[in-house]
């Protein structure tokens, strides 16, 4: 019987240039497989707490020789001579073994590397590719890519508020040609830039970060960049938006205020929650977006979140990402208040494969949509694109066509759909659910 030799961690660098772990696990049998762990920047209140060093001496206090040292020690402990698939036992053992309710004693990046190291390893065992060990036989969904080409908020040193500004190729007949559509148009997006005397530098998630006058004014570069690339806006290609509301919130004044524009004491607007709402809703009639992350605050604000269902989800996808930070709990209360018809799902938001799993479950019982993501601090690692297709999710958004630790994960599907996956279907899971 094949079990848990040992689990070892080692301290790399994430594409910020900060630190994050990478863990390694070995089996009986002689099997090795690693895995890194992200790291984000616009974070929600109520995720699994990211453990580090916090030593200003080294790394500017983000080290994590602590989550390093717990690996090596406790839980490669506590994991020898485990059965390695048995994913479940693994992950409840972490849990146990971590002992508080958000994961802070070890470090959600101390349970979550573990977690896939051994997930991988297990299917590296068993010579099976990622997605069909964690999925199975039969036909599946590559998923629709979400490019962020425009960066914005938390994720640029720019004037943009909003934070992402994504291009969906939803009519694109396979995976690969909508890979082609999105690169094609965000290297049309930097020419168009260029000729209007914009910055061209880019973002943490690789979308360009140039100075604009306003999120409308993002939004009209994506939809000419969409037509001068040869595609018709809404028809071929949506818009999604990531808000991040959440940073824009207000606490004092309870209003969504630009506040990189209140920063370089540019004019700046503020909203409540109703007018944020109508602000939206105003947008998605002036152009093609098609779903909208974020849109409000996950400080609390469930009736804002039900009210911008009801008002907006019966046409385009509501994406909550902060609001349930891939949380089975927070979960079930939006599925009961109706408070969005999609989740984001973030690997170490939650901390281990099979509570990530058990969400993404949840909310297709549910009928919600789920798009799987990245995190603005990534590595190479691309677990989440065997993620997606396993679960058949539809949909996944990891950064611009650009940066290794982004395009990684996009190589990943285009080798999953051409050489290992016999039947496979590239559907617009969005428009086929909403309808």
């Amino acid at each position: 019987m094949t079990v848990i030799s040992s689990v070892q961690a080692l301290e790399i660098l994430d594409s910020r240039g900060f630190p994050t772990v990478l863990v390694r696990a070995l089996l009986s049998d002689g099997t090795v497989a690693s895995a890194s762990v992200p790291s984000g920047a616009s974070t929600g209140a109520f995720e699994a707490i990211e453990r580090r060093d916090e030593d200003p001496s080294f790394y500017k206090g983000k080290g994590v020789q602590g989550v390093v040292s717990s690996v090596n020690s406790e839980i490669n402990q506590a994991l020898q001579g485990k059965d390695p698939f048995d994913q479940s036992a693994i992950d409840l053992a972490l849990i146990a073994l971590d002992g508080t309710e958000n994961k802070s004693r070890l470090g959600a990046n101390a349970l979550l590397g573990t977690s896939l190291a051994i997930a991988r390893a297990a299917a590296s065992s068993q010579n099976t590719p990622l997605f069909r060990y964690l999925g199975g036989c039969g036909p599946i969904i590559m998923p629709c890519p979400m490019f962020n080409i425009l960066n914005g908020g938390a994720h640029a040193e720019n004037s943009v508020d909003f934070q992402e500004f994504m291009v969906r190729p939803h009519g694109a007949s396979c995976f690969a040609e909508s890979v082609q559509w999105g690169s094609e148009i965000y290297h049309t997006l930097r020419s168009l830039l260029k000729n209007e005397g914009l910055g061209v530098s880019v973002g943490d998630e690789g979308g360009f970060a140039p100075d604009l006058a306003s999120d409308e004014q993002a939004l009209e570069l994506l939809v000419e960049a969409i037509s001068q690339a040869g595609f018709t806006p809404g028809k071929d290609v949506s818009i999604a938006l990531d808000c991040a509301a959440s940073e824009l919130y207000d606490e004092e004044s309870q209003c969504y205020i630009e506040k990189k524009h209140r920063a370089r004491n540019l004019p700046f607007k503020a909203r409540s929650s109703d007018e944020q709402i109508a602000y939206l809703k105003e947008l998605i009639e002036r152009y093609p977006i098609d779903s909208i992350e974020d849109g409000l605050t996950d400080v609390q604000d469930w009736e804002g979140w039900q009210k911008m269902q009801q008002e907006l989800g019966g046409s385009i996808q509501i994406v909550g990402d902060d609001l349930f930070v891939t949380n089975p709990t927070f979960l079930e209360r939006g599925v009961a208040e109706k408070s969005a018809n999609a989740i984001l799902i973030k690997l170490n938001q939650i901390g281990t494969l099979t509570e990530t799993i058990q969400t993404i479950q949840r909310a297709r019982r549910a009928g919600w949509r789920t798009v799987v993501s990245h995190r603005s601090g990534e590595t190479e690692d691309t677990f989440i694109s065997d993620l997606c297709v396993a679960l058949g999710c539809g949909q996944i958004k990891t950064g611009a066509p650009c940066r290794s630790e982004r395009t990684a994960k996009y190589n990943r599907l285009l080798y999953i759909e051409a050489f290992e996956a016999e039947n496979s279907l590239f559907l617009d899971t969005n428009k086929e659910r909403l309808s």
